[in-house]
């Protein structure tokens, strides 16, 4: 069980159900995230923060905001990157993996979203240099450390500590935290005595 209390819920986070979405829509609403979506003539937009009509919005899967609003969810350190738990939790077991080196398959599968979207955000966060990759595995930055204790600021108002991430809630974490084998360690040899 998780020891951090969660503080706030004023951050970007993906639709609960994105599952339901087939790869191409998936795909392409989060290649659409904050573009500029207009209202056809005669019509407007609702901001989804704000309640207020207007002409022009940012679009996050299938929802609009006013710049104003936009700006307000961005956190600290993201240089304009909309951060989400997900990032969060990408990030957090980059930085601190429960087994070295850690593979690009376990983040996706312990990040809470559709394996398929998580490796696009991987590799964005790579893009935008909070993330670096080697033969050794998977490296963050020294931005990707702000930008971590940034959404983790804006979450739960500390800096970051591994029982911020979604795997924490697995029975195994203690263990694997504990003793930096991962799930998929196996001793190399077995022992005949």
């Amino acid at each position: 069980m998780s020891t951090v209390t969660r503080r706030s819920d004023n951050v970007f986070s993906y639709p609960p159900n994105l599952q339901v979405l087939d790869l191409a829509t998936l795909v392409a609403m989060y290649r659409e995230r904050g573009a500029v979506s207009k209202a056809n003539p005669g019509d407007y937009l609702a901001c989804c923060a704000t309640g207020k009509l207007m002409k022009e919005a940012k679009f996050w899967f299938g929802l609009n905001y006013s710049q104003q609003a936009w700006d307000t969810l961005l956190t600290k350190n993201s240089g304009g990157y909309p951060l989400t738990e997900v990032e969060l939790n990408i990030l957090g077991l980059i930085k601190a993996p429960p087994y070295h080196p850690i593979d690009k398959e376990f983040i996706a599968e312990n990040c809470g979203i559709p394996p398929h979207l998580a490796i696009m955000i991987i590799q964005d966060l790579k893009k935008f240099g909070y993330v670096d990759e080697d033969e050794d595995g998977f490296h963050i930055t020294i931005s990707g450390e702000k930008a971590l204790d940034g959404i983790c600021r804006r979450i739960y108002e500390i800096n970051f500590i591994p029982e911020m991430l979604l795997i924490s809630h697995d029975e195994r974490f203690n263990q694997w935290y504990k003793s930096g084998r991962g799930p998929k360690d196996k001793q190399e040899q077995t022992s005949l005595f």
